[in-house]
Order: structure tokens, then sequence, then C-alpha cells
């Protein structure tokens, strides 16, 4: 099963991620991070193709796609 991984000790919440999704399966997340930002999180995980581009436009390399 595909997934996307975010990493919240690397996510500032800016939701490059979420604009690229096809599937619009990532949203910010209701809790904060130690740093104080709304991370990103997946949301129907079982919808997700592993397409890597919520990884590739992260600038902070905080998202891992697991197909």
């Amino acid at each position: 099963m595909a997934k996307a991984v975010i990493d919240e000790k690397f996510c500032k919440g800016c939701g490059l991620c979420f604009t690229v999704c096809p599937k619009k399966l990532l949203k910010a997340s209701e809790k904060t991070n130690a740093k104080g930002y709304y991370c990103a999180e997946q949301t129907e995980e079982e919808k997700c193709t592993a397409c890597s581009l919520c990884a590739i436009m992260c600038p902070d390399a905080a998202i891992t796609v697991y197909k």
C-alpha cells in the first residue's frame, strides 16, 4: 500500500504539497509540531497512488513516499 510519510521535525506547513497532490490527500494537521507549525498530514492513505509529487515539491525534504 502506498503512503506519504511526513517528518514533523522538518515540515513547516507551507502547504505546497497540498497543491500538487492529484487526489488532494494532504491537509494541514490540527495540532502543531515542536516548532509550532501545523504540519501536513495524509488523509485516506489507501487512495494514495505513490506519484511522489508531494515529496518532489517539498522544499524541506520532509516527505517520503513508500509504494
